[in-house]
């Protein structure tokens, strides 16, 4: 085992109470144990949000497009140190003020890796300047591009399979931010609810 598959995740309950820790190989196996996790978008003046392209390394929906950053905090530490702690690695970005938008509990299975996504999501934004100096390392991110949050929600309904199964609430959560509740909520656009390979239960 290797990088962060050897790391501890915080378990938790529905309400996001924690209750224990496990490894991040473990509770990514089949069928998952939900834990917590972080979702940024970087936001730039004009709206457009950061999307990054999830290196071909990933172990889970590698190749797919996905919010600017996204990880999972260490037992005890909060979800805005550890996304600016990944921030820094996987984007080469400097700590930036984050604002949790929502929370976002989803269950999404992996068809090409066989792993799956059982997440009770912290969604954080950053708002950037237009030149936020960027050093995308390559064994995490494969490309970047800021996209209109409104025009990625319409995509996501064409072509939901380029995109992480998360995705789709992430946004809603950013440009809705009332929808945050903690809890489990409706597939996201783009994701059928009876899709037997990406279910989804919420990110």
């Amino acid at each position: 085992m290797s990088g962060r598959e050897g790391h501890l995740v915080e378990l938790v309950d529905d309400g996001g109470r924690a209750h224990g820790a496990a490894l991040v190989s473990a509770a990514h196996q089949p069928p998952g144990r939900l834990h917590r996790a972080f979702s940024v978008l970087l936001v730039a003046p004009d709206g457009r949000v950061l999307l990054q392209r999830r290196a071909a390394a990933k172990t889970r929906f590698p190749l797919r497009w996905a919010n600017s950053c996204c990880g999972h905090p260490a037992p005890g530490e909060s979800p805005i140190e550890a996304a600016n702690r990944r921030l820094g690695e996987e984007l080469g970005a400097g700590p930036v003020d984050l604002t949790e938008v929502g929370v976002y509990v989803y269950y999404a299975e992996d068809p090409a890796t066989g792993r799956v996504e059982f997440e009770y999501d912290h969604v954080l934004r950053a708002d950037v300047p237009a030149d936020v100096p960027l050093r995308p390392d390559p064994d995490e991110v494969a490309e970047l591009r800021w996209v209109d949050p409104a025009a990625l929600e319409a995509d996501l309904d064409v072509d939901p399979r380029a995109y992480a199964p998360w995705l789709g609430g992430v946004v809603n959560r950013l440009l809705r931010p009332s929808a945050g509740t903690p809890g489990p909520s409706a597939a996201p656009a783009g994701l059928p609810a009876d899709d037997a390979s990406e279910r989804s239960g919420g990110r």
